[in-house]
């Protein structure tokens, strides 16, 4: 424990992987903290772990979307543990897709958890930290606020909250209140390790696709990025506000986007293409069809050695018996693998094939 006076803190999002490591460097730090989590077995498993190490901390359920609902879970914090003059808002979630198939459903999911969570978490604590004259506020944004494939509400609710942030630190400077971003980069997580199932890849492939493009040369950890907010939020930090820092083991470590060293992949410019290219995404899971011919064909929707035309619009297709492709409107890559070469072209739905 450290010898800074006794405060609350509240964590969104605290029931596992970054904001459950938050929650517990706080209360190491001294802090009584309130762990809030849709998750209520989890928020209680938390701070359990947090009660079992000496520390003060209270699990409680909460939508931070629904106005009622994070008042409420305030109201419990401050009467239990004390007036909050610290928030985290950790709370996230990710419904990730391309935009031609985002559905208004998956935008709207992301932007309320983060952007209006933090909105209303902040609001209905920042009356305590007005009243003490001291206040700390940190919004975990991420390096994919940069921009991300596939990422369209995810990018934009993480830019959002790093311009909440710096609107935060003008308007509540004067009370001695600081707001301040952490972007993380790569961090092995819960839900790190759900994208790369969605993938069809091993938490080790996906997180090697990073690791080329991380200076520091290793994943990120939740105890890193606690190590920062546990900075921003102590006495000594009130000269800082209104920052974005990128917790990324490097500038910015988003996945590359190399083109694909193979020499074999044969991109066509026929067919109406406005434009084919080499991509890399981390979207689409492995799925193969085989047919016959003279060797075998397959047609893929594995990526990142794809070629893909504009609309970006590859998916899952069936071979005929007349040797077509079926699924309408969308572009295919066809792999001919025999046991001296292999090569890749590009088709609509409906082309013929040839074997």
């Amino acid at each position: 424990m450290t010898d800074a006076p006794p405060r609350t803190a509240i964590v969104t999002g605290g029931a596992r992987g970054i904001g459950a490591a938050i929650a517990a460097r706080l209360a190491a730090d001294g802090m009584a903290v309130g762990v809030l989590d849709l998750d209520e077995a989890g928020a209680n498993n938390t701070a359990a772990l947090i009660a079992d190490r000496g520390g003060r901390a209270l699990g409680v359920r909460a939508d931070v979307a629904d106005e009622d609902s994070v008042v409420s879970a305030v109201e419990t914090v401050a009467s239990d543990l004390g007036l909050p003059v610290v928030v985290v808002n950790n709370a996230g979630v990710t419904r990730d897709n391309l935009l031609f198939k985002m559905t208004a459903s998956d935008w709207d999911t992301v932007m309320n958890v983060h952007l209006r969570g933090a909105f209303l978490v902040s609001r209905a604590a920042q009356k305590y930290m007005v009243d003490a004259r001291f206040g700390r506020i940190v919004n975990i944004s991420s390096t994919s606020a940069l921009g991300n494939r596939g990422q369209a509400n995810y990018s934009a609710a993480k830019a959002g909250l790093q311009g909440f942030t710096k609107t935060l630190a003008v308007e509540l400077g004067k009370f001695g209140i600081t707001a301040n971003s952490v972007a993380p980069g790569f961090v092995e997580t819960e839900m790190t390790r759900i994208t790369a199932e969605r993938m069809g890849i091993s938490f080790e492939e996906y997180a090697t696709r990073y690791l080329e493009k991380i200076p520091v040369g290793r994943v990120g950890q939740p105890e890193d990025i606690a190590h920062v907010v546990s900075f921003l939020v102590s006495e000594g930090a009130g000269y800082v506000s209104g920052q974005v820092i990128y917790a990324a083991g490097g500038p910015r470590s988003l996945p590359s986007r190399r083109r694909s060293p193979r020499s074999d992949l044969v991109p066509e410019r026929s067919h109406g293409f406005q434009e084919v290219r080499l991509v890399y995404g981390p979207l689409l899971r492995p799925e193969f069809y085989r047919g016959g011919g003279r060797g075998r064909v397959g047609v893929s929707r594995r990526r990142p050695q794809g070629l893909l035309g504009a609309p970006d619009q590859l998916g899952g297709a069936r071979r005929g018996p007349a040797g077509q492709l079926h699924r309408g409107g969308e572009h295919f890559v066809v792999r001919y693998a025999a046991p001296s070469q292999a090569t890749e072209r590009c088709f609509r739905a409906g082309q013929r094939v040839p074997a």
